[in-house]
């Protein structure tokens, strides 16, 4: 029965995004499904509470999602 509901009842996944001050400088996490709506908001790939006041390292940073066909987008190349 779990399985059942588990498939009624699909959640959509967490992702983590840090709120960054004008100096990149980590202010606040949060975890959401969507991205925030505010201005300041950057996703990435996990929180971490050292990164508090501290500059965002380069790799936490989540990359883009590109969106569109893949086929289309390897012909243009």
């Amino acid at each position: 029965m779990p399985s059942l509901l588990a498939l009624l009842f699909k959640r959509n996944p967490q992702r983590c995004f840090a709120r960054l001050d004008a100096q990149g400088h980590c202010q606040a996490f949060k975890q959401c499904a969507q991205a925030p709506a505010t201005s300041g908001w950057v996703e990435i790939n996990e929180i971490r509470l050292a990164w508090l006041n501290r500059p965002l390292p380069a790799n936490a940073r989540v990359s883009k999602r590109v969106s569109g066909n893949w086929l289309q987008r390897t012909l243009a190349a």
